[in-house]
């Protein structure tokens, strides 16, 4: 058996990146360098198309903080956004919107919206329709960047929603079905060789359930016994036999259900790796190989795209060993990959190593108990180690009850581990917080049973071009342009406009496979969008706008729920505080924050510039440009009306129409625009130039302005596509009474709030701690306050303290 050290030494600062030193100890690795000369060729090139691939392709993570884990049919959902470099953990301004939506249990939308990120934050909510059944939802979040990797990768979090409008008081029927699932280390069972199988046992709601099993051949023979060790993980040895036998695994269930499984097939040929942690500050790969020839195999360690291993392995009679410093891997979870010598990627093993610093963030309230209706400060700080830090934070007060039992994990455990393993994981503070064999042990199975690669390999060998961009500076939105015949039409212009007071106008060019894309601008709620082509270059095609939400789903989506007897009484409270502070608070929920808006038009400072009420009225828009416009000639030839604009610079009249706007969308048809009536026109606008507008180039811009900026009816060519088209969200204020008066404290209006407090946007800075206030409602009872954040520098925390309001003596 051989043995391979290896040790990591960090490159100049000034590179960013982690170098590394190759020890090949007593090996015996010498021989003709021509022969090393191909291995090493491919271990490098493996290096350098990971490293490619993270610097083609940076990894951006979303966390979501929720106000809290269970809702009411008709309530508010609130939540802030957090974007991270999945490399550094630090905030990532690469994207400035994000995608939110609430997923039923078919993984079906029922509620989406846009989230303008400012700084890598955002704040957003949802309206809860009173109509929504109860059930298990997930909310999951994303980027536009983010939609180019699996669908795994999205932020996802699962929340309780609870109509009491439709609580009969039955229960839920519950089959008490569970499931089981297995796991070969490395990927895959290879007959001849021995490996460790992982398993998970879950229950119809998802969690883990304790069972014993046993695995049998074909002729009945117990091969191997298995138990859970936590939350319904284990795993176990097991050896395939060579041949054609095939297995089967019998579970059995608390309640003494059995559930019969085959185990995943078992190959022939291939390749097991194993890793065990025989201490804290080693790790063993173990390669083993069918058929058991001499060989030289690569392993390749990275962990958030960054290289941490590169090492060629030789195998002697199909087995080779390797031992890693484990303090010298970078925190979270490690990827360590096998390729065979072509090199293709044959087996994976993960590896977690929780970081020792997180964001210590320190929350006091100035009092430990409260009464009904009274004011309550607290202070926040954040610091690395004693040092304050400035960090972004969110805090969420609500109150506990036995419907609100499990709050939300925090943004270290999102970040550093559940966002890079499949599907939801139970309890995460487990894993950062035990030690110990066990704790290690069940760490492993965790890894081993819901651990999966954020990139296919394939992608990164053959450097596949993303096909979704960033969103840096806003909105983008997406159309394709067939022609009839159902080909894409390139290299078209392209016009995207929306009719409103604010002259905005995007224009782009088709590509190849006929997608245009047009960045957005201050574009917020539900608005109509005009696109259409350039008739001059075609006038048969068809645009058709795309979905900008993503219509890929993770491997795991949450069940629906019923409503449970034991929680009558808890739902009949909550639905009388939901139905009271509707009826006397209602009229708060839609409060929007004003937003600033910039109301100079695309192309700046027009020319020239006409509010036509100041000048007579004319009857047609041919008086009108005849009469009072110089800087527009009126021409009349055979194909009807033209319009020609001077340039008053070059003293000279541009040679073709010019780009006329009704509202801010493009009307390229002269004649309709010299039939339209001038009375609906409030404000004509003139730009007496050449003006470049992305790929386009006008020979001047006229700009009419109706009175409701709405087109006025004017009937748009029947080739021009009008859609609805969602912006991103309005801010929605956060409505909580303050009783700072005595007759606001005296106030007979019932203050029933689960909810006491939300503030998606709280910022720390180095010099002390935020002050916070807000005030108790009429609810005697245990309120938890959640504060989640993130610092500059990458350290991400969360912490939760208990407030105790009392009941009015």
């Amino acid at each position: 058996m051989l043995h391979l050290t290896f040790f990591r030494t960090a490159l100049a600062k000034s590179t960013g990146r982690i170098g590394l030193l190759l020890v090949s100890g007593w090996l015996g690795l010498a021989g003709p360098a021509a022969a090393q000369a191909p291995a090493a060729d491919s271990l490098d090139r493996l290096g350098r198309q990971l490293r490619r691939h993270e610097q083609r392709d940076p990894h951006e993570k979303l966390f979501l903080h929720l106000d809290r884990p269970v809702y009411l049919s008709g309530e508010t959902m609130w939540f802030s956004v957090y974007a991270a470099d999945g490399t550094t953990a630090r905030p990532l301004p690469l994207s400035s919107v994000a995608y939110v939506e609430v997923l039923d249990a078919r993984k079906q939308p029922v509620l989406q919206g846009k989230v303008a990120l400012r700084e890598a934050t955002g704040q957003g909510s949802f309206v809860l329709p009173a109509s929504l059944p109860a059930g298990r939802y997930t909310v999951r979040g994303y980027t536009s960047w983010m939609r180019n990797f699996s669908p795994d990768t999205y932020f996802h979090t699962s929340v309780t929603v609870i109509n009491t409008f439709t609580a009969s008081g039955t229960a839920a029927k519950d089959s008490a079905t569970a499931d089981v699932q297995f796991f070969p280390e490395g990927g895959n069972l290879v007959r001849g060789l021995r490996s460790r199988v992982a398993f998970n046992v879950t229950d119809k709601a998802g969690r883990g359930v304790a069972a014993t099993g046993k695995v049998l051949n074909q002729s009945g023979t117990v091969v191997a016994t298995f138990q859970t060790l936590h939350r319904g993980m284990g795993s176990f040895a097991f050896t395939p036999a060579p041949g054609t036998d095939s297995y089967t695994a019998v579970v059995t269930l608390p309640n003494g259900q059995p559930l019969t499984r085959p185990l995943p097939r078992a190959f022939d040929q291939g390749y097991v790796l194993h890793l065990e942690q025989p201490d804290a500050a080693h790790l063993t790969l173990t390669v083993t190989a069918i058929p058991a020839r001499t060989e030289t195999v690569y392993l390749l360690g990275h962990s958030r795209q960054q290289v941490a291993l590169a090492t060629r392995l030789p195998l002697v009679n199909g087995q080779g060993v390797l031992t890693v410093d484990a303090t010298t891997l970078l925190d979270g979870v490690s990827h360590f990959t096998l390729f065979n010598g072509a090199p293709q990627p044959v087996c994976e093993r993960l590896y977690f190593r929780a970081p020792p610093r997180t964001l210590a963030i320190a929350a006091r309230a100035d009092k430990p108990q409260y009464a009904a209706r009274e004011k309550v400060q607290v202070q926040l700080s954040a610091a690395d180690q004693q040092t304050p830090l400035a960090a972004n934070l969110s805090m969420a007060v609500y109150r506990l009850d036995s419907l609100n039992t499990t709050p939300q994990p925090g943004i270290d455990r999102s970040l550093w581990l559940t966002s890079e393993l499949a599907g939801a994981v139970e309890d995460p503070d487990y894993y950062f917080t035990a030690a110990g064999p066990t704790a290690r042990e069940a760490t492993d199975n965790l890894l081993l049973t819901q651990g999966w690669s954020r990139f296919r390999w394939e992608d990164v060998l053959a450097a596949k071009p993303p096909e979704f961009r960033p969103e840096p500076h806003g909105l983008v939105a997406r159309a394709q342009l067939m022609q009839p015949n159902g080909k894409p039409h390139a290299n078209v212009t392209t016009f995207l406009a929306s009719p409103s007071r604010l002259t905005r106008l995007s224009n782009a060019e088709s590509n190849a496979e006929g997608l245009v894309q047009f960045e957005l601008s201050d574009f917020s709620g539900p608005r109509d969008l005009v696109l259409q082509a350039d008739p001059a270059q075609d006038s048969t095609s068809r645009l058709t706008l795309l979905d900008p939400f993503s219509a890929r789903y993770a491997s795991t989506a949450g069940p629906a729920v019923g409503v449970l007897p034991r929680f009558e009484r808890d739902y009949a409270r909550r639905h009388l505080q939901a139905q009271v502070q509707q009826a006397f608070s209602g009229r708060y929920r839609s409060r929007f924050a004003v937003e600033p808006v910039d109301s100079v038009p695309f192309f700046g400072r027009p020319s020239e510039s006409y509010l036509l009420d100041k000048y007579t009225r004319f009857k047609t828009m041919e008086e009108v440009l005849r009469e009072y416009v110089p800087g527009v000639v009126v021409r009349i030839r055979k194909d009807g009306f033209h319009l020609l604009v001077i340039d008053k610079v070059n003293k000279t009249v541009l040679e073709n129409n010019p780009l006329v706007l009704l509202d801010g969308v493009p009307v390229f048809n002269m004649n309709k625009i010299m039939a339209m009536n001038p009375l609906k026109i409030r404000k004509l606008e003139v730009v007496d130039s050449r003006y470049f507008h992305g790929s386009a180039m006008y020979d001047g811009i006229v700009n009419l302005t109706t009175y409701k900026n709405d087109l006025e009816g004017f009937e748009l060519d029947p080739r021009v596509l009008v859609q609805q088209y969602e912006g991103v969200q309005r801010q929605r204020e956060f409505y909580a009474p303050r009783y700072d008066t005595p007759q606001a404290t005296q106030s007979r209006l019932p203050d029933l709030r689960n909810l006491l407090y939300w503030n998606p946007a709280i910022r720390t800075t180095a010099a002390g701690p935020a002050p916070l206030e807000f005030y108790t409602g009429d609810q005697a009872g245990r309120y938890l306050v959640v504060v989640q954040g993130l610092a500059a520098n990458g350290l991400a925390g969360s912490y939760r303290f208990v407030l105790e309001v009392k009941p009015a003596l």
